[in-house]
């Protein structure tokens, strides 16, 4: 078998675990006993056990969402409503709660906060490219950065959320993307006002000269310091 084969047969029978033990070394042994697999097949394919476990956990819920962003037809939504559906297909790819709840509490650790923080631009920078996203300079950081914020906020509402059908917790995605979209509007106006366009000449000069990460560069958050 292949890693990917050998980490999803271990991420479906550790599941059952998660909601007693979260994302612990105690789930990660109770999946391999499970399994049936040996310890040495199981450490190749997950060398962090329980932490690549809830990565591959929400790695799977990305492209649940990115399957039904293929089979609906959003052509007909303006571009916010695309983005707010983006968001709302994610999380209704999750089954169960609590195995969200519990990765919240995992990537909240110190030591782990950088895996849960590109776990999250992940998700969003695939929501952008899905959606046909073209920029290529300092915008292309800004849009994943913000719907990154949205995103974190409204899965920690979503969480809490009891509503029927989780009504509020889509009213309040809404909510989120329209105040995204009004510094939108504040921004475009500051453009077109000569004095402060005129004042943020030299910042923006050297915003314009970033550019997205080179195509096929893999791993790490992007952007990175070189001599």
């Amino acid at each position: 078998m292949t890693d990917p084969d050998v980490k999803t047969q271990l991420l479906e029978a550790a599941k059952p675990h998660v909601a007693f033990d979260g994302w612990t070394e105690a789930t990660f042994r109770a999946a391999v006993e499970d399994t049936g697999l040996s310890m040495g097949v199981a450490r190749a394919a997950c060398p962090r056990g329980a932490v690549d476990l809830a990565l591959a956990f929400h790695e799977e819920g990305d492209a649940a969402m990115l399957a039904r962003m293929e089979q609906e037809d959003l052509s007909r939504l303006r571009y916010s409503e695309r983005v707010a559906a983006a968001v709302r297909f994610r999380l209704e790819a999750v089954e169960d709660k609590e195995l969200v709840r519990r990765g919240v509490t995992l990537f909240a650790l110190p030591h782990h906060a950088v895996d849960g923080a590109r776990a999250v631009w992940g998700t969003c920078d695939k929501i952008w490219e899905a959606l046909g996203d073209t920029s290529d300079d300092i915008n292309w950081y800004t849009k994943r950065a913000t719907l990154s914020g949205v995103y974190s906020s409204t899965v920690l509402y979503w969480l809490g959320d009891e509503s029927a059908g989780h009504a509020r917790t889509w009213e309040f995605l809404d909510r989120r993307i329209e105040d995204v979209m009004r510094i939108e509007k504040v921004k475009a106006k500051a453009r077109e006002n000569r004095v402060v366009s005129g004042l943020m000449a030299g910042p923006l000069s050297v915003f314009s000269k970033i550019r997205k990460p080179a195509p096929g560069r893999t791993g790490g958050l992007p952007g990175r310091w070189t001599r």
